[in-house]
């Protein structure tokens, strides 16, 4: 008799102690759950060897990135109910439910759910990690070596894939939507105009844009305020699609495309810098390091604007772990820290931090706009790269969204200026006249 769905659902709600909130379909055809709600997949056994030999996200992440387990249905409900029952049960990081979960299963009450489990699963070795796994790295986090292969992982999977994400716009930061109803472009480039008044760029200045991805920031600012520009980006293949945009607008006299780190630039200094997107890649260790650096690559009264991915605070900031998913599928090696110590760090490299702004909202309209264009170009999508990275775009995106609605992590702008020594900062009476 085909029962590994009701055996699965049971082995589950006996862990969770509270019903499953999803309905199973397992890979014998076999159905139980809830109706009306979307259906948990697990098409093949070794999805559960891959969650016995390793527990909690990573096992997860491994059988969804290779296609063992899926959901049909809404994917946005589903990690909603799946967030309620298994990350965010308890107090804490929305892992604190999770961890409390594995530590159920050590409990001796729950060994025979474990042998049930086992026996499930089937025989059989370890599975392999999908390829798009990131390989692990040793040796000191945030070296020059090892950011450029941290980012080399993350965009240097083709230029057509992200064309079909992004959109015309080829940014990939969080929109500054006017409304919902917006669509993505013009939102878009009403970010990177808000970056550009912040900044009060004016024709004749030099601009350093830090993790300057396809060239949109710099060629808005040359066109548009007619600056000179530095766009610097660790990607080989971003670089080259920028200078190929930059050389078709026909301002490559004015802009500049590096492939080069912040560490590295000696040829300041810049009116002005902007980091959108960038920073949430330089690590604990290495923020006061890149605040010091970007404050001396500024003139006196020059002006940073920085957009950065902040998390919560935790009472405990030493209990604070990367997501292993993110680590190991989208950013490895990359960290969030709260608004509140981004800002002490750049006012104790000697900023003066003039204004910050939450765009938590407006990030989630983005990446729900960006499942929908991968969604509609997903044959393509998976041709461009593969199955197991359009996977791994598909989940990050959507869980993403309903992180920034639940205020489970935010968006910042934060501005900042190298105000001289006599105090004059050069920035209006007025908040957010800018100029």
């Amino acid at each position: 008799m085909a029962d590994a769905a009701r055996r699965l659902t049971a082995l589950a709600e006996e862990v969770l102690g509270a019903p499953l909130p999803l309905r199973i379909r397992a890979w014998d055809r076999s159905e139980y759950g809830p109706p009306g709600t979307p259906v948990l997949v697990i098409r093949r056994r070794r999805a559960l060897r891959r969650l016995l030999w390793k527990p909690g996200e990573l096992g997860l992440a491994r059988a969804w990135v290779a296609g063992d387990i899926d959901v049909e249905g809404d994917l946005y409900e589903a990690l909603e109910l799946l967030a309620g029952s298994l990350w965010e049960r308890g107090e804490g990081t929305p892992r604190s439910g999770l961890a409390a979960l594995l530590a159920a299963v050590r409990d001796p009450r729950l060994r025979a759910a474990g042998g049930e489990l086992v026996k499930l699963a089937g025989p059989g070795l370890p599975p392999r990690p999908p390829r798009e796994e990131a390989r692990r790295t040793s040796g000191p986090l945030h070296t020059l070596r090892r950011d450029k292969q941290s980012i080399s992982h993350h965009y240097d999977v083709g230029n057509a894939f992200y064309e079909r994400v992004l959109g015309p716009s080829m940014v990939y930061s969080c929109a500054y939507w006017e409304s919902p109803q917006s669509t993505l472009e013009d939102a878009q480039r009403a970010k990177l105009d808000l970056v550009c008044r912040k900044l009060a760029l004016e024709p004749g200045q030099r601009l350093l844009d830090v993790g300057c991805g396809w060239g949109s920031m710099v060629l808005h600012a040359a066109r548009e305020y007619g600056v000179s520009a530095v766009g610097i980006t660790l990607s080989e293949e971003q670089a080259a699609y920028a200078r190929k945009r930059v050389a078709e607008a026909g301002l490559a006299d004015r802009i500049e495309i590096r492939v080069q780190d912040y560490r590295e630039i000696s040829d300041g200094p810049f009116d002005a810098v902007s980091s959108i997107g960038m920073a949430e890649h330089v690590g604990s260790d290495r923020y006061a390091e890149y605040a010091a650096d970007v404050y001396a690559l500024l003139k006196p009264g020059g002006r940073l604007l920085n957009h950065q991915i902040a998390r919560r605070p935790l009472k405990d900031e030493e209990a604070y772990e990367v997501d292993e998913f993110i680590d190991r599928y989208v950013f490895p090696d990359g960290e969030l820290a709260p608004v509140g110590r981004t800002v002490a760090q750049l006012e104790v490299a000697g900023f003066e931090v003039r204004d910050v702004e939450s765009l938590r909202e407006h990030y989630a309209l983005t990446l729900r706009q960006w499942v929908v264009n991968l969604q509609k170009h997903w044959a393509e999508a998976v041709d461009l790269t593969s199955a197991g990275r359009a996977r791994v775009w598909r989940l990050y995106m959507a869980a993403s969204a309903l992180s920034f609605e639940r205020n489970r992590i935010g968006v910042n702008q934060v501005l900042a200026v190298r105000t001289p020594e006599a105090g004059a900062s050069g920035m209006p009476l007025r908040a957010r006249d800018w100029r």
